[in-house]
């Protein structure tokens, strides 16, 4: 695999940096089957979205078909993650249904600084992790309708094992108990996906009105 720029210790790995005034940090999480990476694209592909960057996170999990290295995530083994931690290279890491997953830091610092919002797709680990270290960040949590959708959706995926499955639905049950650690909550109706995208914008816009000066540090 080829080493892409966020492989590299940069110089801003290390030392706090402050964003452009009005920037914004946004976690968006969930338990797996809510729908995130639907939502997110169809945020992608809304025109009125305002300057973003999407953060691709690294992991050490298999690639599935149909995903992208550097597009869906950044694929690496356990070696180059553990090495990319100790460097300081990553906002938050936490090993989530046997596998690791992690933020670049570097592309956080770097839309930050050029003014643009920055929008994290993590788990629950990481979105209180990021909380601790970026106090102003902004969380919101993705639910489906119910837990009984939300299993059938897990399921409907087909992309894991039985016992994979297993995991994840316990898993999603403690997750779903962490909705307080949230700035907003939002409902993944089913099929209504660009609602929900919608529905998110919305938030953001609302954040850029209450605070036009905030600057983030990171």
């Amino acid at each position: 695999m080829s080493e892409s720029r966020a492989d590299v210790a940069r110089p801003h790995s290390r030392r706090r940096a402050v964003g452009a005034p009005g920037a914004l940090l946004v976690v968006i999480s969930g338990p797996s089957g809510v729908g995130k990476d639907a939502v997110i694209e169809a945020l992608r592909l809304r025109p009125e979205a305002r300057s973003t960057h999407y953060v691709v996170t690294y992991t050490t999990r298999a690639r599935r078909a149909g995903e992208v290295d550097g597009v869906s995530y950044h694929f690496v083994d356990p070696e180059r993650f553990s090495a990319m931690r100790a460097a300081g290279d990553l906002l938050e890491a936490s090993e989530v249904h046997g596998h690791w997953y992690g933020t670049p830091r570097d592309q956080v610092v770097d839309g930050l600084i050029l003014g643009r919002d920055v929008i994290l797709k993590i788990d629950v680990q990481g979105a209180r992790k990021v909380r601790r270290r970026v106090p102003q960040a902004v969380l919101i949590f993705m639910v489906a309708p119910s837990p009984e959708d939300l299993a059938a959706r897990l399921r409907g995926r087909a992309t894991e094992s039985a016992d994979e499955l297993e995991l994840r639905e316990r898993d999603a049950l403690r997750e779903l108990a962490r909705q307080s650690d949230y700035d907003y909550i939002v409902v993944n109706e089913t099929d209504q996906v660009d609602r929900t995208a919608a529905r998110i914008e919305e938030i953001i816009e609302a954040e850029h009105r209450a605070h036009p000066d905030r600057r983030v540090t990171v």
